[in-house]
């Protein structure tokens, strides 16, 4: 078991105390805070993508895919809303949607898909290989599942966190599935002034 899966666990036993934030943020956090493991693969921009070249700001790191149509249009959406309510600070923040599907998800796919939420939004993409190696050093899980009656139609189950990584690099903080425009404006916020 890598060390962040380790400090996953970690946090998902402690998630509801927080005793170790002194800032205060709604999400469970990374005590201390540790390098986000870098990463480079394709962006949706057809670009060479690497984690590190958005130090400087926050990003928020979300896991998903094109071809979803339960959670994770609700999270692209909640997070389009949150940007929406940063008002100026949004400029700070980059949201970086890492795709577990790379077999579909090419860099158009994820551009046409991300534009509909938020056009600065970014996808990332590549090799099946890189992308386990990305999901490993962040403990996502991702399994497909044939749909009844199709030889080639899938879905992917998978882990939903949102990770906070901060303008140094370092991951700060972890949202799971199903919390508010609300709480990521606060604890993106809150981040900013650190």
């Amino acid at each position: 078991m890598n060390k962040l899966r380790i400090a996953l666990l970690a946090m998902t036993i402690a998630f509801g105390a927080q005793a170790a934030d002194t800032l205060g943020l709604k999400a469970g956090v990374f005590d201390p805070p540790r390098m986000a493991p870098d990463f480079t693969v394709r962006g949706s921009d057809g670009k060479e993508l690497k984690l590190s070249q958005y130090r400087g700001k926050l990003v928020l790191l979300e896991f998903g895919y094109t071809s979803c149509v339960d959670v994770c249009p609700v999270s692209l959406g909640m997070l389009a809303e949150a940007r929406r309510q940063m008002g100026a600070q949004a400029s700070q923040l980059q949201v970086i949607y890492v795709t577990v599907d790379p077999e579909r998800d090419t860099p158009d796919r994820m551009r046409n898909y991300l534009r509909a939420f938020d056009p600065t939004f970014i996808g990332a993409t590549g090799t099946p290989q890189q992308m386990a190696r990305v999901r490993q050093d962040y403990g996502i899980t991702a399994t497909k599942k044939m749909i009844d009656g199709s030889k080639t139609d899938y879905t992917v189950g998978h882990s939903s966190y949102l990770y906070f990584v901060d303008r140094k690099g370092s991951l700060r903080a972890l949202l799971p599935f199903g919390r508010t425009a609300a709480d990521v404006v606060h604890d993106a916020t809150l981040l900013l002034k650190n």
